[in-house]
């Protein structure tokens, strides 16, 4: 099937997933190791987990650490984006209904906008797919969008 899509679209995939990859690594990174201006460590995030309830903090803070460090470079690079987004999503949507949602919605309280914001771009990735620009399309022949009609 011919591509339709412009390559306009294919830059703006790209930008769309160096924003939403650089958060992820920095703050995978902040509770992973412990670093840059998010950081926890994971003791530090297991403890806040725990705190809020979840079972099993300190594998939820794992988990958490590497769906957003690893995915956040997925993201990036544009290797298994869907896949790589749709963890990023689901990771969103928890830390805005168990952290954020009960703040409201400015940021600067607590709220979930940002959380929201993050969730749907993520989600807009498992739409989009990872684009031209990118290691999907390159080695795997794979990011394709829905062509253009008109």
């Amino acid at each position: 099937m011919p591509e339709t899509r412009s390559t306009s679209t294919d830059w703006g995939i790209a930008l769309v997933r160096l924003a939403l990859g650089v958060i992820f690594v920095v703050h995978g990174v902040g509770k992973l190791f412990g670093l840059g201006p998010t950081a926890t460590g994971l003791d530090g995030f297991a403890g806040f987990l725990g705190g809020l309830g979840v079972p099993l903090p300190e594998l939820a803070a794992v988990g958490v650490a590497l769906v957003e460090t690893v995915g956040g470079l997925f993201v990036l690079a544009g290797l298994l984006t869907r896949y790589a987004a749709a963890l990023i999503a689901v990771d969103m949507l928890v830390a805005t209904i168990l952290v954020h949602f009960p703040q409201g919605f400015a940021v600067s309280n607590g709220g979930y906008e940002f959380t929201l914001t993050l969730f749907l771009v993520a989600l807009a990735l498992v739409f989009l797919g990872s684009g031209a620009l990118s290691v999907d399309r390159a080695v795997l022949g794979r990011g394709r969008t829905v062509p253009t009609v008109g």
